[in-house]
């Protein structure tokens, strides 16, 4: 049954408020997508919303029917409500009509399967969300496993970055570890070759042979790569600058790196993933 709330104190919007904030969503264990189409992608990934608030004006919506009756089906609660208070709990003036309320849901290291996939994206002390959403976006289009964050990266369930990602925090496997967890973990089993991005000691990134799995390692918007990580790469690559411009910023060099591995992986199709298991 649909709830029907128009007041801003109830304690329930009050409460899905507080979401915006990371301690509040990190004690609760949830997050918001704000948006329909973000919304919908999670439904496509089979993934369905706890909460789905919705402003009246959008509840003949075929699609927001849809949103409702799956929410509803999976136990969860649909709320309709008007667009002030919908503006209250998004901060926005004009505020998207379909807010969800989702469960986080990272994978531990120890259950994730690098032969699922042949590109992988590890960040290290990423700081804003957008590049991170951004990232998590071109993730999905290149058909990586998934997203392994090191060290003190931003938060992935953050309003910008779930923005940013334009529904792949929902398709992309999401990991949160550190850096010596994660390069015991690699190298405990055959399998996972490090491109990392670097400007000392690096390569032309187009001249270096990228076998599956490839893991691109990004390091931070400002300090780049520490130079302990660095050393542990099997190969370090940068992007020729024939500007001014001494760096591009970390999202498109991430995308220009990804495509890369992309392009070799289908020029040689027949390559097999290694037997990890």
């Amino acid at each position: 049954m649909v709830e029907h709330l128009t007041s801003p104190s109830n304690p329930t919007l009050k409460r899905l408020r507080s979401l915006h904030e990371k301690k509040f969503r990190r004690a609760d264990g949830r997050f918001l997508a704000e948006g329909l189409r973000i919304v919908a992608e999670a439904l496509e990934a089979g993934i369905v919303p706890e909460v789905l608030v919705f402003g009246a004006e959008s509840a003949r919506h075929p699609l927001v029917e849809r949103l409702v009756a799956a929410t509803e089906g999976g136990g969860g609660s649909a709320i309709e409500t008007n667009a002030d208070i919908l503006g209250k709990l998004t901060g926005k003036d004009n505020p998207q009509a379909v807010v969800g309320v989702f469960r986080q849901n990272p994978t531990p290291l120890a259950r994730l399967d690098r032969s699922t996939a042949k590109i992988w994206i590890v960040c290290q002390s990423l700081k804003d969300p957008g590049n991170l959403g951004t990232i998590l976006r071109t993730g999905d289009a290149v058909g990586a496993g998934g997203v392994i964050l090191l060290d003190e990266s931003c938060d992935p369930y953050s309003t910008e970055a779930v923005r940013a990602s334009m529904g792949a925090i929902f398709t992309q496997s999401l990991t949160i570890t550190d850096g010596p967890t994660f390069f015991n973990w690699l190298r405990s089993k055959p399998g996972g070759f490090v491109a990392g991005a670097a400007l000392t000691g690096a390569v032309d990134y187009r001249s270096v042979t990228y076998p599956a799995p490839t893991f691109v390692l990004m390091g931070n918007e400002q300090a780049g790569l520490p130079e302990s990580y660095a050393n542990q790469c099997d190969a370090l690559v940068k992007l020729p600058m024939l500007g001014k411009a001494d760096s591009l910023n970390v999202a498109v060099a991430t995308a220009v790196l990804l495509y890369e591995v992309l392009g070799q992986h289908a020029a040689h199709p027949r390559a097999q993933l290694p037997n990890i298991a």
